[in-house]
């Protein structure tokens, strides 16, 4: 597994300990009026995080209910907290490989907090997201379970994680194309720049600028850098760019922004090239953004979905981000599958005269 290794200093401790006061988030989100720019503008500039430990979708057991009881909420706190502790422990010195494929390292090996990523480098955060004193138990909020809608007939299958989905160019290692955007340090992985923009297990922090004709988010990630126009409609059909063509509006205290044109690359979840995402941004307390999203893509999905993230404050700036896949890992990753092939050809051809 390549990684991704930002230079920052305390970086993940930092965000953990920068959370939203209580009282701030107690005041309900319809009262709270965010104050104005000097354009006249709701004032949404600022650091924010998005590190959660609320999942994308919902665990089954709760249904349509997306409200957790305190006594969910704490026990899933206090069980990522003991998790992180865990994570942070020395290695005891007498640990053998096979010790450390512990719980921590999921079922498969291969997932979970210390497989293929020390923890030190991680940001999960340790806090659900809370919205109206409510700590939620998914990101989606509709369809009702918290999981995605049936795709429609003819859609290309979800993707699966590690598993590179189908790109006409052959095996995964062919091409550099092969492999992903975050593997070729082109965009962030995940959709952590989106739309929609979604937390990841670190360097969920970006930066709102606005000046009167634009809104443009630092993403920590790769350092994506969106731009969201507030005038003039969107570009031509037939040119596609990186994160989409973002047009934005005002509709009260509440950015509205559609995105479409997204390159095919990056279509959410294997999206299709006619994919639209409606995202709402919106100060709910003097310390926490609400921040919404709708995707519509009928090519893919039976239904729009939807979910909301919460962003809190954080202070400091958004370090520097360094990018090492291109650099070291995919030069690797392919030399080895040419080493691989030449030593296969050579096997084939020793067998071939030896008959």
């Amino acid at each position: 597994m390549t990684a991704h290794f930002p230079i920052r200093s305390l970086t993940a401790i930092s965000l953990v300990l920068c959370l939203a006061a209580p009282a701030a988030l107690a005041q309900s989100a319809s009262t709270y009026h965010a104050p104005k720019n000097g354009w006249g503008q709701p004032d949404l500039q600022g650091t924010y995080t998005t590190a959660t430990i609320t999942p994308l979708t919902r665990d089954a057991k709760y249904g349509a209910r997306n409200a957790l009881t305190k006594q969910e909420a704490d026990a899933l706190e206090d069980a990522t907290r003991q998790q992180i502790a865990r994570a942070d422990a020395p290695t005891p010195p007498e640990a053998t490989v096979k010790d450390l494929k512990n719980a921590d390292c999921g079922p498969d090996g291969i997932s979970g907090f210390n497989c293929g990523y020390n923890q030190g480098w991680k940001d999960p955060g340790t806090k659900l997201i809370e919205i109206n004193g409510e700590k939620r138990a998914s990101i989606i909020t509709s369809p009702a379970n918290g999981q995605f809608p049936a795709r429609v007939a003819g859609a290309a299958p979800a993707p699966r994680p590690g598993v590179p989905g189908p790109r006409g160019r052959g095996a995964r290692t062919d091409n550099p194309e092969g492999f992903s955007l975050g593997e070729r340090c082109i965009l962030s992985f995940g959709s952590s720049a989106g739309p929609p923009m979604l937390p990841l297990m670190y360097n969920n922090t970006y930066q709102i600028v606005q000046s009167k004709d634009e809104i443009a988010i630092d993403v920590e990630m790769v350092h994506d850098v969106r731009h969201i126009r507030l005038a003039g409609g969107h570009l031509p059909a037939s040119m596609k760019v990186w994160m989409g063509d973002s047009v934005g509006h005002w509709e009260g205290d509440t950015l509205v922004v559609e995105t479409t044109n997204m390159r095919p690359e990056q279509g959410f979840r294997g999206g299709s090239p006619n994919q639209k995402v409606i995202e709402r941004f919106r100060r709910i307390s003097p310390t926490s953004l609400s921040y919404q999203f709708t995707v519509i893509d009928p090519d893919t999905y039976a239904q729009p979905f939807s979910g909301e993230v919460q962003m809190r404050t954080t202070k400091g700036q958004v370090y520097e981000y360094a990018c090492h896949e291109g650099n070291y890992a995919l030069t690797g990753m392919l030399a080895g599958a040419r080493a691989e092939e030449k030593q296969a050809a050579a096997g084939s051809a020793s067998k071939g005269g030896g008959e």
